[in-house]
Order: structure tokens, then sequence, then C-alpha cells
């Protein structure tokens, strides 16, 4: 096995990285002798503004409702492999609920500059569900890539 050591990705490194759009896993904190919850999540990323914005799927037999509603501190982490080596963002925060009737000039046109992709990974039709879009409000943001090798 190969010892990769990592380096920080510089802001124009990580905007390119995360695109306007894409996959991760979304963690959020719980009590402290249990572990995170977690799940896939698509997001979409406004390099301008360095937004962050999520369509949550909800369901009936989901805990997600509970977690979200909880307002609980989060994780965003967004890994990929490209062809320099891997790459990496991690990103703290929380969620901030996007409704018709609250949305602000900036973060609409921010969700325009977005593309949040639609990944089907539910055992029912999408049609089921009850979709919701939250932007994400960034605490922390870093970006890790592989190092070159000597």
């Amino acid at each position: 096995m190969n010892d990769t050591r990592s380096v920080r990705m510089d802001d124009d490194e990580r905007d390119a990285f995360l695109g306007t759009g894409g996959t991760g896993v979304i963690s959020f904190a719980r009590e402290a002798d249990e572990p995170p919850h977690s799940l896939p999540v698509s997001y979409g990323y406004d390099p301008d503004s360095g937004g962050f914005y999520l369509r949550l799927a909800f369901d009936t037999e989901s805990e997600k409702e509970d977690v979200v509603a909880a307002d609980r501190p989060l994780s965003l982490v967004v890994h990929g492999q490209t062809d320099e080596g891997w790459r990496s963002v991690v990103v703290t925060g929380h969620l901030d609920e996007v409704t018709e009737a609250a949305i602000e000039s900036e973060v609409v046109q921010a969700m325009r500059r977005v593309h949040i992709p639609l990944v089907d990974v539910f055992d029912r039709h999408p049609r089921e569900l009850t979709f919701r879009f939250f932007r994400l409000v960034v605490d922390e943001l870093s970006g890790r890539k592989e190092a070159k090798s000597a």
C-alpha cells in the first residue's frame, strides 16, 4: 500500500471540484452515545456565493424529518477520484429550509446557477415522496487533495 499525503485545495480548485452540483454524504449530529445520522444526498453549489443547496426527500417511514427538524449541526462530505488523484471537501453548518414565501432574491439567483442532480435511491416512485429544498448555512469549508509525488 502506498502512503499518500494530502494538501489543502485553494478556493479555485475547490470550486472546480464541486462544480455546480454533485453527490455527497450528509451527517447530522445525534446524542453523544449514538452514531451520526448519515445519508447520501445530491447538492447544488454556487461558487459565486459559496452556497450549497439540497433537495431532500421525505416519506412517512424516515427519521430524516425528525433529524432535520431538530436543527442539528451537520457535515457534508464530497469525495471523488480525478486524473490528478483524490479530492475531498468537508462542509460543516446547519440547514435553513428554502420556502417559496421566504425566498430572498439572492437565494433565487444562486439556485438558478446550481445543478442539483436527481439521483433515484428510493424504493418507491419519487412522486410518492415529498421533496423540500434547503440551504446549507456554512460554518466551515475545507478542501483537501492528494499531494503529487516528488
